[in-house]
């Protein structure tokens, strides 16, 4: 439950359930000078706090804080992901970084969607939209079509996801495998293109045929390419390739089109435009420049994976899943490791957190405060020099297993915010 004053000035008191309302997005309830709602003073926050346990929800208590805490929607896993998404909560511990935070769980585990019918998948993507943040493990997606499914299609159309960003960057001590060494974001369509696409077949024998139905928007075409002059702008990086426009121009076309649109407005980011197969071409060549790519759907989730593995590892890669407002301003953020559940290392204390507790450092940044993009920087760095100095899970050649790994990131961590603090 979430109450709050909505952007009409309207004190409301919602449930967090699969039909969300569809009212502008509420503002924490602060009580301000002149209006004074539920015996809330003027410096407090009031608020309705819930615990969610197998998808279901119990109302707890109402009280008054002090403070307006973030909210984290925390959607739990399976296997060796439910494990590095633990790893990842122990670095974003308030113990740890200092800042306000709560934590929402939901168990998206195989087990309960299918007990739930998918129904916590649903009222996770609604808390997601309430509090505006979440962080996921990963999770197993059944191969019996007609079992769950993924949650990840679920999870993009409830919080009406525009854009998937992915960035491949290098770990120190790590080789590339083609000597790049400068972060590339691929920044994909979250939904629409070749997902969801109904597909069928007509004729028999070497007369069959098979069809499918696409189509892209020109809302999620422009939120793509804003969002990457965006990131670019954060990079200081270029935005480069596109998609095959030439061989299908009223398709593809149209993100050309958003895409050349974006660069008119923002001049003061470096535009090169490819076709999406130099674009994987000319990959391999390049090695000292930031890049951003915009893409189509599965374009995306092709070229992600090959980005990724260009830096030797997937280890140091997040995944961010993010709705955009009519500005294209960033409105709800999931972060993600882009790895699976690894089950062969379930168990076993050896599997890497590093890309799970990377998303947290970055859902950190869109929360537009001091204090926690200064946490989120000391992550990144934190967990760099952790394998600078040597200690490093087995896949990066070590032998630190995965809670020395961790342990080892927090003490850095909190190293630097407590040097940080007195240089303030």
């Amino acid at each position: 439950m979430l109450c709050g004053y909505n952007l009409r000035g309207q004190f409301v008191v919602g449930a967090v359930h699969r039909r969300a309302v569809r009212e502008p997005p509420y503002i924490p309830v602060r009580a301000r000078p002149h209006v004074v709602q539920a015996n809330v003073d003027a410096h407090s926050c009031g608020y309705v706090r819930i615990v969610y346990s197998r998808g279901y929800s119990q109302r707890l208590f109402t009280g008054v804080r002090r403070v307006d805490p973030k909210t984290i929607v925390v959607m739990e896993g399976d296997q060796t992901g439910q494990e590095l998404l633990e790893e990842a909560l122990r670095v974003l511990d308030p113990a740890v970084t200092g800042l306000d935070l709560e934590f929402v769980h939901y168990d998206l585990s195989l087990g309960n969607r299918r007990a739930t019918d998918n129904e916590v998948v649903h009222q996770a993507a609604a808390a997601m939209k309430e509090t505006g943040f979440g962080i996921k493990a990963a999770t197993v997606t059944p191969e019996d079509p007609g079992d769950v499914g993924s949650p990840n299609a679920i999870l993009r159309t409830g919080i009406d996801g525009t854009v998937i960003v992915r960035t491949g960057r290098r770990i120190p001590g790590v080789n590339p495998t083609s000597g790049v060494h400068a972060p590339i974001s691929v920044v994909r369509m979250a939904v629409d293109d070749a997902y969801g696409a109904e597909e069928w077949r007509e004729g028999e024998g070497l007369n069959e045929v098979a069809y499918r139905t696409e189509k892209i928007s020109r809302r999620v075409c422009r939120g793509v390419s804003e969002f990457a002059f965006i990131q670019a702008r954060k990079m200081r990086a270029k935005v480069f390739g596109g998609p095959k426009y030439t061989v299908s121009p009223v398709y593809e076309g149209m993100l050309k089109e958003e895409m050349d649109r974006a660069a008119e407005n923002s001049r003061d980011v470096r535009y090169d435009p490819q076709l999406i197969d130099a674009t994987y071409a000319l990959l391999l060549t390049t090695y000292g420049e930031p890049l951003v790519i915009p893409t189509l759907n599965r374009d995306g989730d092709c070229i992600s994976d090959l980005v990724m593995q260009m830096f030797g590892s997937i280890a140091g890669a997040e995944s961010l899943l993010i709705s955009l407002d009519e500005e294209e301003n960033p409105e709800t953020v999931m972060a993600e490791a882009p790895h699976g559940t690894a089950p062969s290392l379930e168990g076993k204390n050896v599997a890497n957190p590093m890309a799970m507790i990377l998303a947290g450092a970055a859902l950190l940044t869109f929360f537009h405060d001091e204090d926690a993009s200064r946490v989120s920087r000391a992550i990144y760095e934190a967990t760099f020099e952790t394998v600078l100095d040597g200690v490093k899970t087995a896949d990066l050649g070590g032998s630190a297993d995965t809670t020395e790994f961790t342990d080892e990131i927090i003490r850095h961590i909190r190293t630097k915010l407590e040097v940080w603090s007195a240089l303030a």
